[in-house]
């Protein structure tokens, strides 16, 4: 069995909270998890640059949503190609990237313009691209970067990830962990959830997203490492990824997130803190 990652250091940007008012860019931002996070944000006071391959779809989601979609700026770009980037994340005080693709091949990888969509374009090539460009252009302004990938990034020739892994998305994966916690000099986070449940979404009203809830499966438990197995509702990853980044203390962290009966955290601040304070 493959060893769970060393914490690294502290790195630029690290030690400080993002805090209402300033920049989040979200990459992946018309994703089931993508839309949740921005909703989140915005609605929390941050500035929302909201990151997808297709703006106008972006705008439709986000748009009717009052004072909360005011926050929200949509903007077109591809990680696969790097001059889309171009100032991308300028003046950013956080990242939350929520980009992938399907495990198995579909229309989803089907090539483009840009190439093929596949595990290895879009989890290596696209996310590597944009952990570049966002060191290249904040530096040290940049207080987070978070990068949600998946469990089994650890575990891929074991059963049953070595199924998900047939066609590589999950050591496609690994390999973006590994280029953030290694080479990319951010202050970083990464957020490995179970099976994504709850959506993706399709609403094109804001605050229908903000009122969704995961039925009895609203508790929270965290991990260290590579160790769950099970379902997590995307309502809670997307939580999860704002809390992390008002909680500074994460900075250096991987953690799986699994989804469980109860109450859960919801958006309590002093709840999360004890459930991150398993995982530091």
């Amino acid at each position: 069995r493959r060893l769970a990652p060393r914490r690294a250091a502290a790195r630029c940007g690290a030690g400080a909270a993002v805090e209402a008012g300033e920049t989040v860019v979200v990459l992946g931002a018309t994703g089931g998890v993508g839309q949740l996070t921005v909703a989140k944000l915005a609605e929390r006071g941050f500035k929302v640059r909201a990151v997808s391959r297709n703006a106008a779809r972006c705008a439709q989601i986000f748009a009717g949503a009052g004072g909360a979609s005011e926050a929200i700026e949509c903007v077109a770009a591809d990680g696969r190609d790097e001059a889309s980037l171009a100032g991308l994340f300028e003046g950013a005080a956080a990242v939350i990237a929520c980009t992938g693709t399907t495990a198995f091949p579909s229309a989803r990888w089907k090539a483009d313009e840009n190439g093929s969509n596949n595990p290895r374009q879009t989890d290596i090539v696209g996310a590597t691209n944009c952990m570049k460009a966002a060191a290249e252009q904040c530096g040290a302004e940049l207080k987070r970067y978070a990068l949600l990938t998946s469990v089994g990034t650890e575990r891929y020739d074991q059963f049953p990830y070595k199924v998900l892994n047939a066609f590589g998305v999950l050591e496609c994966k690994a390999e973006a962990e590994r280029y953030l916690r290694e080479q990319s000099g951010l202050a970083y986070t990464i957020v490995r959830p179970c099976r994504l449940t709850d959506g993706p979404y399709t609403s094109y009203d804001l605050n229908t997203l903000l009122k969704g809830v995961a039925g009895e499966r609203q508790d929270v438990v965290l991990a260290p490492g590579d160790s769950l197995d099970g379902e997590v509702s995307r309502i809670a990853v997307a939580e999860c990824l704002v809390q992390c980044l008002t909680h500074p203390e994460t900075e250096g962290a991987t953690f799986g997130v699994l989804s469980t009966k109860g109450t859960g955290p919801g958006s309590d601040e002093d709840a999360w803190s004890k459930l991150f304070a398993g995982v530091l």
